[in-house]
């Protein structure tokens, strides 16, 4: 029997009105959304814990228990793939709304909600589920690159994770970088893109135990250009926004702060912020991790290594975050931790 379910958009509306929440459901369901109900933030945390389809939630500010604002916050510490968040609040509290955006809320609707508007709101949701419903493809292409160089551990799953939470603590502490919440996410899922042309490198070089010579080098840096044109071909037939940052990402990730990296040597600002934070995650993690010319470095080595490129190899608010995120990184280091590390 198929399940008429498949393929629906899953919505949770929270509510402490039950008046609301009908009058949400009605408009929610005519236009194709399957709605789950919650009555405060609390009950919407264990709907979202139980049903991970849910990813859009549209939530009152002012409710018993656990209030909106709580709900959000929470969300925003705990989850792993993310939740995109609109708020209904008065056309008059701009207060309160600048403080739902500023815990991560996504965007807002002021009552009374009409059916219209709602569904255009719900445009920026429906379009990071369809973002993510390509990652599984994007993270198989970037492990042509991963297989080529041997590093078949879980290299692209630690930076994923890595930039992921440096773009969500920026996006969080510095305005000025603008950052959004959706393109914290975006970062994270193109990450593994970096070294995608790795696969154009022959395998002696790629391979090489010892140091490259300065002919080897010169090729070796092509990678960054060549996956970025691979990628650019996708994103002139496609205008897809994330491959935009995947380009990003790919041809900028070598960059240096003081403007002595590679392959056009950018300074400060002139990098992308999106290779900016991919940077500093892929240079810890090749530092704490084996390679066939290094042995691994310790955690405490490696903080000791990126400390000292602050303002050089690194921007310096990007490098601060990642000090006052470094137990969430650790975290991540040992739960994706290569067979071969000790």
């Amino acid at each position: 029997m198929i399940d008429q379910q498949q393929g629906m958009i899953h919505v949770l509306v929270a509510d402490d009105d039950m008046g609301q929440r009908l009058l949400l459901r009605s408009a929610l369901e005519s236009a194709g959304y399957l709605v789950r109900e919650a009555e405060n933030g609390r009950d919407a945390l264990e709907k979202l814990s139980a049903e991970p389809d849910i990813r859009l939630l549209l939530t009152d500010l002012a409710m018993p228990g656990m209030d909106g604002f709580q709900l959000i916050r929470t969300i925003r510490e705990q989850e792993i793939r993310y939740t995109y968040i609109i708020v209904l609040t008065a056309s008059d509290d701009r207060e309160s709304l600048i403080q739902a955006l500023s815990l991560g809320a996504d965007d807002y609707l002021t009552k009374p909600v009409f059916p219209d508007e709602l569904k255009l709101r719900l445009q920026g949701g429906k379009r990071l589920i369809r973002l993510e419903g390509q990652e599984a493809l994007i993270f198989s292409m970037a492990k042509l690159s991963e297989y080529r160089s041997e590093e078949t551990g879980f290299h692209l799953e630690r930076v994923s994770h890595y930039t992921r939470i440096l773009a969500r603590y920026l996006a969080k502490k510095h305005a000025e970088m603008e950052i959004t919440p959706v393109m914290a996410d975006e970062i994270s899922m193109v990450s593994p893109l970096h070294d995608l042309g790795k696969v154009a490198i022959p395998d002696n070089i790629l391979h090489k135990p010892g140091k490259l010579t300065a002919e080897e080098w010169e090729i070796m840096k092509n990678h960054t250009t060549i996956g970025a044109k691979f990628i650019k071909e996708i994103y002139d037939k496609t205008g897809s926004p994330f491959l935009w940052i995947g380009y990003q990402v790919a041809m900028f990730h070598h960059e240096r702060w003081d403007g002595n990296g590679y392959p056009r040597g950018l300074s400060r600002e002139e990098i992308p912020v999106s290779a900016q934070i991919m940077a500093i995650a892929d240079v810890y993690d090749a530092l704490t991790s084996e390679r066939c010319y290094k042995s691994a470095f310790s955690h405490e080595k490696t903080l000791e290594i990126i400390r000292s490129e602050r303002g050089k190899q690194f921007n310096p608010k990007i490098l601060d975050a990642f000090m006052e995120n470094e137990e969430k990184i650790v975290e991540i280091r040992k739960r994706f931790q290569d067979a071969v590390e000790m």
